[in-house]
């Protein structure tokens, strides 16, 4: 009989957030899996069809990492969705004196 030892699973989070709407949720995977994989493993794609697993920016608690970043126990993997201004243009024109 072969019995093997499955590895014990860590618990990561993942968030997504809307200025509406935003999620945390945990799952359980096994250690080594890469953050992009924890994403689409963790059920938030249903919950936000919108996000592109493939191409979507992540970081964990706020550090950007690669969607390969093996996840730890206990890491926050973040969605990130684009900028829709720049930060810089956004501060140019909250500067400027009304006329």
């Amino acid at each position: 009989m072969d019995v093997r030892k499955r590895p014990e699973l860590v618990t990561v989070q993942v968030a997504y957030g809307r200025p509406e709407r935003q999620l945390i949720l945990s799952v359980e995977v096994e250690p080594g899996t890469s953050a992009r994989e924890a994403v689409r493993q963790s059920g938030i794609l249903q919950a936000f069809p919108e996000i592109d697993a493939d191409n979507a920016v992540l970081g964990v608690y706020g550090r950007l990492v690669d969607g390969d970043h093996s996840v730890r126990a206990s890491d926050r993997i973040e969605i990130y969705r684009p900028l829709k201004v720049d930060p810089k243009e956004a501060r140019r024109q909250r500067a400027r004196l009304p006329e």
